[in-house]
């Protein structure tokens, strides 16, 4: 591999292809420290000719190539495998913003961009770039693109397959594909676009992406509501579609377990509500008639609700501080809690709305007969069914015995979500961790077409191997 890594070196430069272990040790970790992988070496390049060139290298020399964006991925889909083999290629020097067209509101950014910096750019131009996520502050436009990340606003604005309208990939065969049209009607044939947004990297390299912007509203009102059993929160959300429309932006809830773990290790982040009702909804409106307008329809919407008996109790956010305190309870006091308590199986799981409260009885009830004293730890973005159904040791045992217990607490879940009509990924895709569960989940059909396409897309298999597809019909664990 001397001669592909000379190679490499010539066209990228001795700074951007890394090989000792200080250098690359970062890189091969996933976000959670779970996952370790080794790599043949850790290349930069700087822009989408040189990533053309690089898979053009290493498809001569038959060598599997993983793309990397912030490696905030919670599937694995960005960490190599063991055995060395692969070349890490980081997509962090992409990192440029290459135009924003207001009278298009559209913007088309690289795919090393962070989705922050995004953000601002969008915002100095007077426009809103509208998915958000918790860690917008390192993940980047490509990883966004490749696990089609949804976030707290997908009520309103969609996923990233929603929001993108046109990309520009690398193939597996180092041709660059430019499909970056601003274009929200082109009926030209096959979605190319769609089949790259959500594969992870498996068959073909995003490395820019053209994609919308709206107008930025005039407020963002945000409250925090309380209700004493699912059933409520999802009758409010009904009410709130019908009361709000497209005002609507967010609605995000969080169950009294996991709002409890964040009272016993985060102390000093501000909860509003008295504890003690069993779901907590936090929700935004983004109003274009200013705060007056917005703040007469939550009167009325959540007025009627309290008289109705479905919210419990409610607080609004009276200034832009008291806002972002209550979304930094969503976005970072929840994930802080969860760590600070001992860790957890995470699951992104989505559900038709109406089945989540089946869902959650039965699931907890499964839970609790085979590994007693577990906690389901549950919040998520209800308005589009996507829960994150995280479960927690019990706490008179330990982490690592939970994490014994893996494998079978995942199948249990899964199988619950899929016996309930859902999916056992939302947002967060299928990388590594899952790739053995789709076998159990997804039809031979399925999964024949989906076979089909990775072999017409990469026939070497050099796109990210061992993510998304499982490797054979024996490989069925979660």
């Amino acid at each position: 591999m001397e001669d592909l890594l000379s190679a490499l070196r010539h066209t990228l430069g001795d700074a951007h292809v890394l090989t000792a272990s200080g250098d690359t040790a970062a890189y091969l970790t996933d976000r959670h420290g779970r996952l370790h992988g080794r790599a043949l070496a850790v290349i930069r390049p700087a822009d989408t000719v040189q990533v053309a060139a690089v898979v053009r290298l290493c498809r001569a020399h038959r060598t599997p190539i993983v793309p990397q964006g912030g490696n905030t991925g919670l599937m694995g889909g960005a960490t190599p495998d063991p055995s060395g083999r692969a070349v890490l290629l980081s997509l962090g020097r992409l990192n440029r913003i290459r135009a924003i067209d207001p009278d298009n509101d559209t913007i088309t950014a690289e795919a090393g961009v962070v989705l922050a910096q995004l953000q601002d750019a969008a915002h100095e131009a007077g426009r809103l770039f509208p998915l958000s996520l918790g860690a917008e502050g390192s993940c980047t436009i490509g990883g966004n693109l490749g696990t089609n990340a949804g976030g707290t606003q997908v009520l309103r604005y969609g996923n990233m397959r929603d929001l993108a309208l046109g990309l520009e990939v690398v193939t597996a065969d180092g041709e660059i594909w430019d499909g970056l049209r601003g274009l929200r009607k082109d009926n030209t044939g096959y979605a190319l676009r769609d089949l790259f947004i959500g594969s992870e990297g498996t068959l073909g390299i995003i490395t820019a992406a053209t994609l919308k912007l709206y107008p930025l509203p005039a407020v963002q009102y945000s409250a925090l509501l309380a209700f004493d059993c699912i059933r409520d929160a999802i009758a409010f959300l009904s009410q709130a579609r019908a009361g709000f429309g497209a005002a609507l932006t967010a609605f995000e809830v969080i169950s009294d377990t996991a709002l409890g773990l964040v009272t016993r290790h985060v102390p000093e982040q501000a909860i509003p509500l008295t504890p003690g009702r069993a779901w907590y909804a936090l929700i935004e409106l983004s109003d274009s008639e200013g705060e007056a307008h917005a703040r007469a329809r939550f009167e009325a919407v959540v007025g009627q609700a309290i008289e109705d008996g479905l919210v419990a109790d409610a607080t609004v956010a009276e200034s832009l501080a008291q806002s972002q305190a209550l979304w930094a309870l969503r976005d970072q006091a929840l994930g802080v809690a969860q760590q600070r308590d001992g860790g957890n199986l995470k699951h992104d799981i989505s559900l038709p709305v109406s089945r989540i409260p089946d869902f959650l009885a039965a699931t907890a009830a499964a839970l609790q007969r085979h590994f007693p004293g577990v906690r389901p730890v549950a919040f998520g973005h209800l308005g589009d069914g996507n829960l994150h159904y995280n479960v927690s040791h019990a706490p008179e045992s330990t982490p690592a015995a939970l994490f014994a217990d893996e494998a079978a607490i995942n199948e249990l879940v899964h199988d619950s979500v899929h016996a309930h009509g859902g999916s056992i990924s939302a947002e967060h895709g299928i990388g590594q961790r899952k790739r053995g569960a789709l076998l159990r989940y997804k039809s031979p059909v399925e999964l024949a077409l989906m076979r089909r396409l990775k072999q017409a897309f990469d026939p070497l298999g050099l796109l990210n191997p061992g993510k998304v597809l499982p490797d054979s019909p024996t490989e069925i664990s979660p």
